[in-house]
């Protein structure tokens, strides 16, 4: 099962709470930090698309200017994510590979979801939906931005309604975290005995 959602509308939340019903979660974002930073090849072809910048001195990737390129430039995005999307395709593959049958089904997390065809791979997607501004006030509190920077972060991405039109799932965070927790809670009860019914 994937969870996908804008930035600002809590699919880390949604996340960390299948994980505390034991359900595993592998994050799309973590796995391409992951590859960006220890993959040679990827790097050496980081480094020629976006500079030497592109990491920092300890060998760490520089977030912040990579965000700063991608994000003014749709172009570069493009390159970046035709290096980085297949290897972390593969990469979730084999994970889910792994667990199959440790665990009745297994949430894939992913901003670029769609954008990367990693809804291919899974049996359903969930879209984490919530107000446009409720979105954007989340985003300046945590990453202590301006409203401009995290509009054009949005931009960067599918909107939430055509991500809604291809879901199969949509689940509103709007509401209090409880609310959320139940509304969870009935989608974990959904998914395992979906899996249970399936064919071995």
């Amino acid at each position: 099962m994937g969870v996908t959602g804008g930035i600002g509308s809590g699919k880390s939340l949604v996340c960390s709470l299948f994980q505390k019903l034991d359900v595993p979660v592998l994050s799309a974002d973590d796995i391409a930090k992951d590859l960006m930073t220890n993959d040679a090849g990827l790097r050496k072809a980081l480094v020629r698309l976006l500079g030497s910048e592109t990491y920092l001195p300890d060998g760490s990737l520089n977030r912040k200017v990579i965000a700063e390129k991608i994000f003014s430039t749709p172009a570069l995005q493009k390159k970046v994510n035709a290096l980085v999307h297949p290897k972390v395709t593969l990469e979730i593959e084999r994970r889910m590979n792994e667990l199959d049958g440790h665990s009745p089904y297994v949430i894939v997390e992913a901003a670029l979801m769609y954008e990367a065809g990693l809804d291919s791979l899974l049996d359903a997607v969930v879209v984490v939906d919530a107000e446009a501004d409720v979105r954007i006030q989340r985003v300046m509190e945590r990453d202590h931005t301006t409203r401009a920077d995290v509009m054009k972060r949005m931009d960067a991405q599918w909107s939430n309604k055509r991500k809604i039109q291809e879901a199969e799932y949509v689940l509103r965070n709007d509401g209090s975290i409880r609310e959320l927790g139940q509304n969870v809670r009935f989608l974990h009860t959904l998914f395992t005995n979906i899996a249970q019914q399936e064919p071995a």
